[in-house]
């Protein structure tokens, strides 16, 4: 039992090393010209010890997706609190500082997906769907609790923040020591707000 146990971990932990392995070579190529074969030479298995593991190019890179909405999830938690989910933001943006790789990656396939031949295609129509309705719901809870400025248009501003995003994210990744996304998110969400972002210390 101790041996089957220990053999489903060390699976776990490939699966993981291939996932972040395919993370950077996409993120440095592209999804369409990295190979199976590029990847697991990049990994340093073989290409059947990577088939082993994700049957597909497609799998593999849909098992990314995967962990990523996963980990996101996980830190974008809320609260009573009103500006909690905005304060999340911020503080995911700046967690997202720490995983250039990724960042790299969905700036790539971002750009990619958008030919609706893509296997990434309709993932990322949902996850701007999504990012757009988690934007407005936040400003929705400030502009209810009356912390927002008045007249506010909060189905433009979500998709100008989300826009915003994208935009520094792609700054960021160019100049790295010249932008700071968590800090410009923040100054644009202070000029919406009639109180500090920031919790009262």
């Amino acid at each position: 039992m101790g041996g089957q146990r220990g053999a489903y971990a060390r699976g776990l932990a490939r699966r993981d090393e291939i996932i972040d392995g395919a993370v950077e070579l996409f993120g440095r190529i592209g999804y369409r010209n990295a190979t199976i074969l590029d990847i697991a030479t990049h990994v340093g298995i073989s290409r059947t010890g990577l088939l082993h593991h994700f049957a597909s190019k497609e799998a593999l890179l849909k098992a990314i997706l995967a962990r990523r909405d996963s980990e996101d999830i996980e830190r974008f938690g809320t609260s009573d609190d009103p500006l909690s989910d905005l304060r999340n933001l911020v503080t995911l943006v700046r967690h997202n500082a720490s995983i250039p790789n990724l960042v790299d990656l969905f700036a790539v396939l971002s750009a990619e997906a958008a030919d609706p031949a893509h296997p990434a295609h309709d993932y990322f129509v949902r996850r701007y769907e999504r990012a757009r309705a988690a934007m407005r719901a936040a400003l929705a809870r400030a502009r209810d609790a009356r912390l927002l400025v008045p007249d506010v248009d909060i189905d433009h501003e979500s998709r100008a923040l989300v826009a915003l995003l994208d935009g520094l994210q792609v700054q960021w990744l160019l100049a790295p020591h010249e932008v700071d996304m968590a800090d410009e998110l923040a100054v644009q969400l202070r000029k919406l707000l009639l109180v500090p972002l920031e919790p009262a210390s």
